[in-house]
């Protein structure tokens, strides 16, 4: 019964290691090739069960058909105003035709080392095409970086089509200058920006003086409108004034004579006020009505004095 037991458990190991040898499975993210002896006989790109030769008969190679991502190392490049930079780029690639990968660059590696060839060139042909100001600027009108490396992404993807994969994106983590010329770079940087700020300051300043000049303009045509009316009701008032004085006049010639002889006391006589008068003076007769008799070659001297209580006398 042992014996059987073993012999049983022996078959079963030796099936599962022939199912090996034998079948073979090949996934969604990948492609396989069955070669003979190291010659590719067959490509197998649909996901599944399949079977093959045992090895070392036939062996399958299994390619990745993802979406990789190759990071490229620092490179320097002149640009057409002839300026140093320093880029740091990236692609993202996928393989098309797992035979030709196979027979070409073999494995990612191989794969990674001819792109990273066919990048450098094509980023070296295109930027030598642009100026700096053209890669690095806040002109969205001038700026061409996008095309530039939409262009490059075009060119490298034709070139990496015979090798089996396609590029599908190349861009860039970092564009910078080289050390010894960073000093520079940002000097003409920080001068363009100062070019810009006194346009926009100069812009400002022609617009504000059309602003002044506008409400200056403004202000003297409502200054003039506001005198002229103004000038317009004195006149009005000065006329009424006028018709009612002559109205009062009209009504008690003596009154009127009197109140007007009153105010004229009051505009030119104080406490310090000395006046010498005819005595047959208009002025003299509110003043000293006693004297209104007297002889008219008598000139009187009527001064005005500050009563200690306030009153003048």
């Amino acid at each position: 019964m042992k014996i059987v037991r073993n012999l049983i458990i022996g078959l079963v190991v030796l099936g599962f290691l022939a199912a090996n040898l034998v079948f073979f499975q090949v996934d969604a993210t990948e492609a396989a090739i069955v070669t003979q002896f190291g010659e590719p006989v067959r490509v197998i790109t649909t996901p599944g069960l399949y079977i093959k030769s045992p090895d070392p008969i036939q062996s399958v190679v299994r390619i990745n058909t993802q979406l990789q991502v190759f990071n490229l190392p620092q490179t320097e490049l002149l640009t057409a105003d002839k300026k140093n930079i320093v880029l740091e780029s990236y692609a993202t690639w996928k393989v098309t035709d797992a035979l030709t990968f196979l027979k070409t660059v073999r494995n990612p590696t191989g794969a990674e080392i001819r792109l990273a060839d066919i990048i450098a060139s094509e980023l070296g042909v295109a930027l030598g095409q642009v100026e700096l100001n053209q890669l690095v600027t806040v002109d969205a009108k001038q700026m061409k970086l996008p095309q530039t490396l939409a262009t490059v992404t075009q060119q490298v993807s034709s070139r990496s089509q015979q090798y089996g994969f396609v590029v599908s994106d190349v861009r860039l983590k970092q564009l910078t200058f080289p050390q010894a010329n960073l000093s520079s770079v940002f000097q003409r940087m920080k001068a363009e920006r100062e070019a810009i700020a006194r346009q926009f300051r100069s812009e400002g300043t022609e617009q504000a003086a059309k602003i002044r000049a506008d409400a200056d303009a403004q202000k003297a045509k409502i200054l003039a409108d506001a005198n002229q009316k103004a000038a317009e009701i004195r006149g009005q008032a000065d006329a009424q004034a006028i018709s009612i004085y002559a109205g009062a006049y009209q009504k008690d010639p003596e009154f009127y004579q009197f109140l007007r002889t009153l105010q004229a006391y009051e505009a030119f006589i104080n406490e310090n006020t000395t006046l010498i008068l005819p005595s047959d003076s208009a002025l003299l007769k509110y003043l000293n009505p006693a004297n209104a008799g007297a002889n008219p070659n008598t000139t009187p001297v009527i001064t005005g004095t500050q009563a200690p209580d306030g009153q003048g006398k």
